[in-house]
């Protein structure tokens, strides 16, 4: 039942993100989570000096990253090549800013992986979550990552629950998903490779794989 939700299946390609290692160890990705700050925090002690700017005790960022002045910008943290921390962006620690990847204007992001190349560009909260290849979250699209009742999150798939071990987890998201702009993801949503997620959407559970959610009762296969 849960086959689809691992890792392997998430995620075409483990080398398009820095953390590879990390998640290489999970069965499931937000189980990566758990040991992100330490993960971060002994890689960016391997980083050359001569590729990567030290700032402060824990944030690393490539030199050939841009980084707005206005940015507010917390560790652990690293930030690979060629990605772009706009005007106004918040991150406030235990992250990894995947290589070409754009986290933009008051977007704020804490306890992430982005994979290379995902844009969260525009008033975006990204919590707790794991950002697939090139996935794209629009405009006011936000990650839910904590319950009403701050108790564990389960992952629905039809009758069966499968427990997350976690009180916060924001969204899964798989290679080139596409969220549309003002869409509220739930707590442990998780979506497969190349889905596309209607604006506007209240999203929960598992969104399966090449497909397009409109709403709950209409998500169809991508043709």
């Amino acid at each position: 039942m849960f086959e689809q939700v691992k890792t392997e299946e998430l995620f075409g390609d483990l080398s398009r993100t820095i953390a590879q290692p990390l998640l290489s160890e999970t069965t499931y990705p937000w189980e990566a989570l758990d040991g992100l700050k330490d993960f971060i925090l002994k890689l960016g002690l391997t980083l050359p000096q001569d590729e990567y700017d030290k700032i402060g005790e824990d944030v690393w960022i490539h030199k050939s990253a841009r980084v707005a002045p206005s940015a507010s910008i917390t560790g652990p943290l690293i930030v690979c090549s060629d990605s772009e921390i706009r005007h106004c962006a918040f991150i406030r620690g235990v992250a990894i800013v995947g290589r070409g990847a754009v986290v933009g204007n008051s977007t704020e992001l804490k306890g992430t992986i982005l994979f290379d190349g995902v844009q969260v560009p525009h008033y975006n909260y990204v919590g707790d979550s794991i950002l697939g290849y090139k996935s794209h979250m629009g405009a006011g699209s936000i990650t839910s990552n904590l319950k009403s009742d701050k108790s564990i999150v389960f992952l629905c798939m039809g009758s069966e629950r499968l427990c997350t071990n976690r009180k916060k987890l924001g969204a899964i998201l798989g290679d080139y998903v596409e969220v549309g702009c003002n869409s509220v993801l739930n707590p442990g949503v998780t979506v497969g490779k190349g889905t596309t997620i209607y604006p506007v959407s209240m999203v929960r559970g598992f969104v399966p794989a090449n497909s397009i959610y409109k709403s709950k009762d209409e998500i169809v296969e991508k043709k």
